[in-house]
């Protein structure tokens, strides 16, 4: 095998095999926060933007486009994917893709606190049981083990 071979070779074994640093999962709990930010943003958005609709006889995609919350949404997320892909060039996507889980516990806190949703017992339980397989994945997975 050649070096050049050997470097492709041993580039994703490396990848797969290596722990998380610090500035890697800083930049992957940015992602996952500025996702759920953006997703908020845009509900507050559209649900201006279907009130909106509604009161002056425009489409929904009309009031939506004019919306400056939506916007705003849009630019978050957009900037949550950039996060990501950076996240994704350092981080195995097995290690990483569990960190979206605690996007719901932001989500939820939000929609409540923020945006007035109602959120019943259930939907509490449901959250927090997927942020508990979250901790077990990540702290369990084989590259966290010697």
């Amino acid at each position: 095998m050649t070096a050049t071979q050997d470097s492709v070779v041993s580039e994703p074994t490396r990848l797969r095999s290596a722990r998380v640093n610090l500035s890697s999962l800083v930049v992957l709990l940015v992602a996952v926060g500025l996702a759920a930010l953006g997703q908020v943003l845009l509900k507050h958005g559209m649900t201006q933007a279907a009130s909106q609709s509604k009161e002056f006889g425009r489409s929904l995609p009309t009031s939506a486009i004019g919306n400056p919350w939506v916007w705003v949404g849009l630019l978050v997320f957009g900037l949550s994917a950039l996060a990501w892909m950076f996240t994704l060039s350092r981080v195995p996507l097995n290690v990483a893709y569990p960190f979206n889980a605690l996007g719901y516990l932001v989500i939820l806190t939000a929609s409540v606190t923020v945006l007035h949703e109602k959120a019943n017992a259930w939907t509490v339980l449901g959250s927090l049981m997927v942020v508990s397989g979250l901790i077990v994945v990540v702290t369990m997975s084989p590259s966290h083990q010697s």
